[in-house]
């Protein structure tokens, strides 16, 4: 089993070399003429799983004693995990999923950004078992990101990667627990704003501003559902005009200022039912705007080049540009009064960010909602993936209450054929 040893002092011993006892019969100490004062006092011993013993330094006993008691613990349990392997540094252990891990290549550079920038120069040089055992140092991390005056939302995104990095290293077993978890590890609340969804004469009033090279965006985001970069790269390939239905295969992306194909937000392909207006909606655009044929790289810059025929593209048969789009989709928000205009000097700070294509998006799923289509259901549509709990957190609010859906339905189910308006005379016959 593990022992503890003082590396400072040794037994005495007399001139034949006899170890000398006090009056309790326990061994006399005095100090080691080499090792007193150097390095640290306490030393660790043990021999691990694979049977070669392993040995660890402590500058305190208390410190050395309890360390004893979890290695032995572990040993026991089989859960046993090698303090020398969690000595990279969380930098090289965040470069290294960074690298390995499955991500798009725009996620992949956010990452290293944000962990460069606001990380990296923190913890970024220590040891990630080191971190692993002190909580209080991400605690540390925590309070520098809300000091730089970090929004609370922008500290949950950094600090999802750092948790990434973390979980990680625990299923390689460099570390024996994630930091994260503790409660000594609190971040900044963030405040949500409650959404506030577009009318039904604000979303066609867009539609009727818009040029009409760009209307079935309106169609394809408020009637399908679809991400704006879904919408840029949609087909009529997708579409099975018979069955009624629409397979969201891909999207399209400005990487690096190169724009290119890939699959729909975390790689997650789906499909959405087909209503018979928006069918309509895009055959008459194939009518006026007919697909176009376009070849862009495929998940990055450097990718293969993939061919797909696009229901949107400009005046010039390119894709359409997010960017460029962007400024063709404020100026109608403001034409049509959904974004005042702005006053003499005055910036435009978040008021058209907070009405991008996205509400269109947002219009589709409250639409279904407050009609009693099932979350799930609605879920599986927009392509979320965590099963419903993003919807139900973002729309909740939307959908009808239990007191109303009851009242709708007992109402629906008592009204008499001849009766426009039912209610208890309606009910009389069955309540007497």
């Amino acid at each position: 089993m593990a022992h503890v040893e003082d590396r400072w002092m040794r037994k005495a011993r007399d001139e034949n070399g006899n170890v000398l006892f006090d009056s309790k019969g326990k061994p006399v100490l005095e100090r080691d003429p080499v090792r007193y004062g150097k390095g640290s006092r306490w030393r660790l011993r043990y021999d691990g799983p694979d049977g070669r013993e392993k040995n660890e330094s402590f500058g305190k006993k208390v410190d050395a004693d309890n360390r004893k008691k979890e290695v032995e613990a572990d040993l026991l349990r089989g859960t046993y995990i090698d303090p020398k392997a969690g000595e990279v540094t969380f930098r090289q252990q965040a470069e290294d999923v960074i690298e390995n891990r499955t991500l798009d290549p725009g996620s992949r550079r956010k990452m290293r950004e944000r962990l460069a920038k606001h990380v990296y120069p923190v913890i970024g040089g220590k040891e990630i078992g080191w971190l692993s055992r002190r909580p209080s140092a991400i605690q540390q991390l925590v309070k520098r990101l809300e000091a730089a005056k970090l929004a609370p939302s922008y500290i949950e995104v950094i600090m999802a990667h750092v948790g990434l990095v973390f979980s990680t290293a625990l299923e390689d077993e460099l570390i024996v627990k994630n930091p994260l978890r503790s409660p000594v590890v609190t971040l900044p609340k963030v405040v949500r704003k409650k959404l506030v969804v577009w009318t039904a004469d604000q979303v066609l009033d867009m539609a009727d501003d818009l040029p009409d090279r760009y209307q079935a965006v309106v169609d394809a985001g408020a009637g399908l559902g679809l991400r704006q970069g879904e919408i840029f790269g949609f087909s009529p390939d997708d579409v099975d005009w018979l069955r009624g239905a629409v397979a969201v295969n891909r999207q399209l992306k400005l990487l690096n200022g190169t724009l290119i194909f890939a699959l729909p937000k975390r790689e997650k392909t789906r499909e959405v039912p087909l209503p018979e207006g928006v069918k309509v909606g895009l055959s008459e655009h194939m009518r006026l705007f007919p697909p176009v044929e376009v070849t862009l790289p495929w998940g990055d810059v450097d990718g293969d080049p993939v061919t797909v025929r696009l229901f949107l593209t400009n005046n010039l048969g390119a894709p359409v540009h997010p960017v460029s789009f962007r400024e063709v989709w404020n100026a109608r928000l403001t034409r049509v009064g959904i974004v005042p205009k702005l006053a003499a000097g005055e910036k435009r700070g978040n008021r058209y960010r907070e009405h991008g294509v996205h509400m269109l998006r947002h219009y589709f799923a409250s639409v279904l909602l407050t009609d009693g289509e099932s979350p799930k259901a609605v879920s599986e549509w927009l392509g979320h993936a965590d099963g419903g709990a993003l919807l139900l957190r973002t729309y909740a609010h939307l959908m009808p209450k239990s007191e109303q859906r009851m009242r709708k339905a007992i109402d629906a189910a008592l009204r008499r054929p001849d009766s426009a308006a039912g209610g208890p005379q309606a009910a009389q016959g069955l309540i007497d």
